[in-house]
């Protein structure tokens, strides 16, 4: 199954994360389909390409309980 989830980047104590379309099999880190966004909770910013994400959510992609509030807040899903 495909998911939209986050990837962790950044260094310690300075976390940034990438918002990406993965297979769930995969590791949270590994290798992902596509990148849709990013997010950094220190300066709270969320970036997220709509189309791109209402078109894997059309396709079946199921997004994680994180992935699901960010985009509602982005919005790309209604709340």
């Amino acid at each position: 199954m495909v998911k939209i989830r986050l990837k962790r980047m950044g260094g310690h104590k300075n976390p940034f994360y990438r918002v990406v379309v993965a297979d769930e099999r995969r590791a949270r880190d590994g290798r992902n389909i596509e990148e849709i966004g990013t997010f950094d909770p220190l300066a709270d910013q969320i970036k997220i390409d709509a189309e791109a994400a209402k078109k894997w959510l059309a396709n079946g992609a199921q997004p994680t309980d994180t992935a699901r509030a960010l985009l509602k807040k982005a919005g790309v899903i209604e709340k």
